[in-house]
Parts: C-alpha cells; structure tokens; sequence
C-alpha cells in the first residue's frame, strides 16, 4: 500500500485512538484492540520520520484518553456554576499530557531504524514500559492500561499470573504479530498472528477453567453487609440533607438480619469520629457490629481521608488515612504557581497524605487491606507486608455522575481481585457498590443510583497467586530483555536488507 499523506495518517491516528478506547469497559469491544494496534504498527512503518511517528502516538493517544477519560466533565459540572467552564480545558490539558506517553515509543521505536516488522515488535515493549512509566510517574494515574481491555473476558484471569502490566504487553504484542502479516516477509509474518491467537486461545481456556471453579467459602460464614445511600454529589453535603443521608445509612444497617459487620463509603458523614463520642455511640448501638466507614480527620494542622473501624463498644478500633491523594481534587500540585495564577482554592483545601498501604486488623473482622477510592487503580499498592483476607474499597464516584468512569472504576477493583486471589467488598456512595471473589466475579452488587444494602457471606482467600508474590518487577525485566533484543535483530535484518538491495544496484 502506498503511505498514507499527513492528513490521512493523523486521521488514522485518530480512529484507532477511539477504537482503543472502545476496547475497554463499559463497552469492552476488545477486538477492536488488537486491530487498532495492527493499524498503528502500520502507521508507524509508514511514517516519514520519527517526527511523524511521534505526531502518530501522540493523536492515537489524545484520541484515546480524550474519549475514554471523557468522565471528567462530570466533577466540573456538579457546580456548572463556579467549575463548568474548566471542563473542556481539564479534559484536553489531561489528554495531551497523558498522550505524551504514548508519543514516545513510537517516536524511540522510528529512531531505532529497525526492519518495518521489528520496529513492530519493538513497539509493543516499549508502549508497554511506557505505560508502566505512567502508572508511577509524578504519583502515577493507571487508568485504562492496555490490559484492562480483557477485563469482561476469561483472559482477564491470567493477571493472577503475571499482572495488568505484562497482560497489556501481550495484548500490545498480538497487535504487532498481527501488523507482521503486512509488513513482515517469509514464514515468520505468515506464522507471528498464528502464534499470537495460539497464545490468547491458551489464555481463555485457562482463565475459563478458573472460572469454572466456585470460590472458596470461609469456615466461619462470616456476613457483611454494604450500605449505599445513594446522595448524588450536588445534594451530599447540603444542611437539609446531610441528616437525611444520614438516617439512611442508619436505618439500612439497623435492617435485620444482623450481618458480622457493615461498610459505609467514602466520606459518608461530613464530622469527625475521632472527635465525636455522640457519633460513635449513635453508630454503633444503631449496628451492634463493627463498621467500617469513611470520613475526615485532624491532626493539628492537617486534614486527612481516612477510614475508620468503629467498634460495638462505640471506641475507634482502627483508623487508615489514604496515602494516594487525587491530584487536584484531594491536593494541588505546585501550589505556589497556582496560587500565582488564582486558582489557589481549585481542590477547597488539600488532604495530607497517610503512611502508607497496611494491614487493619481489628476485633471481630478478618484483617483486611483498606483502598479510599483513587487507592485501587494502582496495582502496586496491594503489597503491605502481611497478606491479608480481603481488600475494602471505600469510594465516592457520584462525582462521575452516571458516565462510564463508575464503570472503569469497577472494573479496575475486580483486577486488583483477580491479580491478589483476595475478594473485594466495595462501598461506593452511588454506586456501584459490590462484593466481589477471589476471580474478580460480583457474588452481589447494587447498581449505579440505586438506595439500599446488600448482604453477602465473605469468600475466603485464595493462595497467594504468582503475580501477588512477584510483582512487576521480572515481567518489566522480561520486557526490557525483549525490546533490548528486538533491537539487536532488527538492525541486523535491516542492514543485511541494505547490503543485499546495494549488492544487486
């Protein structure tokens, strides 16, 4: 095929972009994933100069967070009044920056001078250690890594082994075997997408078979029960509602049967339980059983989002502050350059950050690892020392109203499930609160926008799955090794091709 000109290589560009984002959940159309990568690949062999191939990530990926982050609007337009004119700036300056980790390996991958089929090859590892570049950098924002794509698919399972990281390299890597059919020559193109489905057929049947078994059952029966009170964002913290939302949370943990223990979400009372005895006691003679729940807390100067144990005797069995803050939201980075600019009060103060992940053990409930909201789309976090019997997630996403973040969100906790072998019990304020098991599936739930609790007896933990004992640290290796190696073959292959084209000139 003759290379596509400037315009319709950006258009390209642009399509596969959105194909990409297409890919992930809510929709989760994740052919398209795999073709999407081909075409780039292709673009990439095609482009002009590593300029040109840099300009071909960098659209690829606006496109892609532009759309699949689009959920953002939402936050500025709970108070359309004061914040809704930064919307489209927040949603562009976030999908540009974000797009620079994509712009990158392409542009390494063009500067390499690898065969068309190599620098495909190269591509993949290289996106893929960008990605992971992503998760960390300046705090790190690992939303809709590549991998995540599978998330609604038997393959998703296969996180337990390896993780999101190296399950996105794979799913980038069937894309570049695919291209190979195009730009590759003799057996290995014809053979690369044959191995490539060989491996994600593998791969299914694997995570089928996973599926297949039923999740492991505790010998103690133990029964929590999630509350959701459903207060949309605008109405949470209104005086006339606050007491509403309030009695809500009330009177569904009061509901009988009385479960082991009740979880609240994020932020579900606006006082402070360490400071307000009155609190505690109206809680927990209102349960009778420990409950886990979120709210502020003071120390001196500073304010934290924290999470609280409150136990049947009314007293503070344990408390965890969230250590990943929400930029802009939860803090403001470079606050002395925005206070020049006067947007100083963007976040309406700023939370300190915790110490960091740990395991809660208190009377009367498995010891648990606790995740406030942004906490659980970090795969790194999980690891705290001891290996504890569940993850509780507290979050709030009526900031997102009804849009697909809700959804991404949920998708992201039932990966952390499914890559730790622990279940997740997840309290959000609107929605969607759920328990999830040890594969990621949701034994209960209550949907978006829905008032009510659902009780469910806790999964048992599974063994330490292989991933929750590595880390990312030998897959990254591994990737290194394969980029690294690409690019030693493929300068071979391409200067043998030059020497055999100048031989017969």
């Amino acid at each position: 095929m003759a290379p596509p000109g400037r315009a319709a290589r950006s258009a390209i560009a642009l399509a596969a972009g959105i194909g990409l984002a297409l890919a992930q959940p809510p929709l989760s159309l994740w052919p398209l994933a795999p073709l999407a990568v081909a075409v780039l690949c292709w673009l990439l062999a095609r482009a002009p100069s590593p300029g040109a191939a840099a300009r071909i990530g960098l659209l690829a990926g606006f496109a892609f967070f532009a759309a699949g982050l689009h959920w953002v609007v939402e936050a500025f337009l709970v108070d359309i009044a004061r914040h809704g004119w930064m919307a489209p700036f927040a949603l562009g300056f976030l999908a540009a920056g974000l797009s620079l980790f994509w712009g990158l390996p392409f542009w390494l991958a063009a500067r390499a001078r690898l065969a068309p089929g190599a620098a495909a090859l190269l591509l993949a590892g290289l996106w893929t250690l960008s990605e992971f570049a992503r998760a960390h950098v300046l705090t790190g924002f690992p939303w809709a890594l590549p991998g995540y794509v599978w998330a609604e698919t038997p393959l998703a399972q296969t996180a337990a082994l390896f993780g999101p990281h190296m399950l996105g390299f794979l799913t980038l890597l069937g894309g570049a075997c695919l291209a190979l059919a195009v730009l590759g020559r003799g057996r290995m193109a014809r053979l690369a997408p044959l191995a490539a489905a060989l491996v994600a057929a593998a791969g299914w049947l694997w995570g089928a078979a996973r599926l297949a078994a039923p999740a492991p059952q505790r010998a103690d029966g133990f029964t929590i029960r999630i509350v959701q009170p459903n207060a949309a964002q605008r109405d949470k913290w209104r005086p006339e509602m606050i007491p509403v939302f309030y009695r809500v949370h009330l009177d569904e943990s009061a509901a009988p049967p009385r479960p082991d223990a009740v979880i609240w979400s994020e932020s579900a009372v606006p006082w402070l339980p360490d400071e307000d005895p009155a609190l505690r006691r109206d809680i927990a003679g209102t349960a009778g059983v420990p409950v886990i729940l979120g709210a502020n807390r003071r120390e001196g100067g500073r304010w934290f989002n924290a999470l609280f144990v409150i136990a049947p005797d009314s007293s503070v069995a344990a408390r965890y502050d969230k250590y990943r803050l929400v930029p802009f939201g939860e803090f403001l980075p470079l606050p002395a350059l925005f206070e020049r600019l006067g947007l100083s009060g963007l976040t309406g103060g700023s939370f300190s950050p915790g110490d960091g992940p740990r395991v809660i053990a208190a009377a009367g409930i498995p010891p648990f690892l606790p995740l406030i909201c942004y906490e659980a789309i970090f795969p790194q976090g999980m690891r705290a020392g001891r290996r504890p019997d569940w993850l509780v997630q507290l979050t709030n996403d009526a900031w997102f109203g009804t849009s697909a973040g809700p959804w991404q969100h949920l998708a992201q906790a039932r990966m952390r499930a499914i890559e730790q072998g622990l279940p997740l019990a997840r309290a959000a304020n609107t929605g969607i609160s759920a328990l999830i098991d040890p594969m990621g599936r949701m034994v209960v739930a209550l949907p978006l926008l829905a008032r009510g609790h659902v009780d469910a007896v806790l999964p048992a933990p599974l063994p330490p799955t292989p991933y929750a004992l590595t880390g990312d640290a030998p897959w990254i290796g591994l990737i290194l090794v394969f980029s690294v190696t690409c690019i030693t073959f493929g300068r071979g292959i391409a200067s043998r091709a030059l020497t055999k084209n100048t031989s017969q000139s």
